[in-house]
């Protein structure tokens, strides 16, 4: 399941070289993640209420092209692995003349709460990966 949302830059993201500051393209690429997972059919509360959760233990980002103040943004969220315990998602960004500017690589692994411990990913995230 391929999800996309789209972010305008803002003011408050602009650095002193006149573009969005690195750390910005991270918070964009979490709200694209909690979209993702809104989509899922499991989202933020639910997690909660079940008391499971997913832990961020890698993160790869090549940042390729600069964005300014005032672009429509295009985050793009892809399921690409799934192990037993993790899964894998590969985001891009995309600015309005359809360049990729950011690209990301993200490994999770579920979390039980309560246990402190990694567990089986859930079916709700599962069942949007290839299987191979």
């Amino acid at each position: 399941m391929r999800t996309t949302i789209e972010i305008r830059v803002k003011e408050e993201d602009i650095d002193a070289l006149g573009h969005v500051n690195y750390n910005k393209y991270i918070s964009y690429s979490e709200r694209a993640m909690g979209d993702w997972h809104k989509n899922a059919g499991l989202d933020w509360n639910e997690m909660s209420d079940r008391k499971i959760g997913t832990v961020f233990v890698n993160l790869n980002v090549n940042y390729i092209k600069e964005a300014r103040l005032g672009e429509v943004l295009r985050v793009e969220t892809i399921p690409l692995k799934l192990g037993t315990k993790s899964f894998v998602i590969q985001q891009e960004i995309y600015n309005e003349r359809d360049e990729k500017i950011t690209e990301f690589t993200k490994k999770f692994v579920m979390f039980d709460l309560e246990r402190r411990q990694g567990m089986k990913v859930v079916d709700e995230i599962a069942r949007h990966f290839h299987q191979e």
